[in-house]
């Protein structure tokens, strides 16, 4: 019987191993299933990335361009305005250039009106003032002729 007992024993150890080997190639299958669908997942991951940053490339490229035309529409304004606003200022200094010098013309005008009108009276004065100093002069010398003439007959004497 122990013979008998020991290929019993040996039977129900082969049917366990071959049960044993049945779970080990179920789990390899198991295993190699899910290596290959987590090599789909990563390659289907990776083809997701790669797209996003082929979107994100193309919305950068498109954002640089939008920010170069608004650039490049501000810079024209600006220029726009700056040229507006010079020919402003270039008209303005024009206008108060001539209303200067129309200004400067009249006030020369004015100031000659007054120095010929001054240097008339100043020589009228002048004239008026000589005949007076020669009338003055000419009846301090008839004076002086009457008194030299008296002083002969008028003597005091001390």
């Amino acid at each position: 019987m122990k013979k008998d007992h020991l290929e019993i024993l040996l039977e129900d150890i082969r049917g366990k191993f071959d049960l044993v080997l049945e779970g080990h190639d179920s789990l390899r299958k198991e295993i190699r299933d899910a290596r290959e669908e987590s090599n789909e997942k990563h390659d289907l991951t990776a083809f997701q990335i790669k797209a996003l940053n082929n979107k994100l490339d193309d919305k950068t490229q498109e954002l640089h361009n939008k920010i170069d035309a608004v650039n490049t529409s501000l810079n024209k304004k600006i220029d726009d305005v700056e040229g507006r606003l010079d020919n402003k200022i270039n008209n303005v200094e024009r206008t108060l250039t001539k209303k200067i010098i129309s200004v400067e013309e009249k006030l020369t005008d004015k100031i000659n009106s007054v120095d010929k009108k001054l240097t008339d009276k100043i020589d009228s004065v002048e004239e008026r003032l000589t005949k007076k100093i020669d009338a003055v002069g000419a009846e301090l010398a008839a004076h002086r002729a009457d008194t030299e003439g008296h002083k002969r007959e008028y003597r005091v004497s001390e």
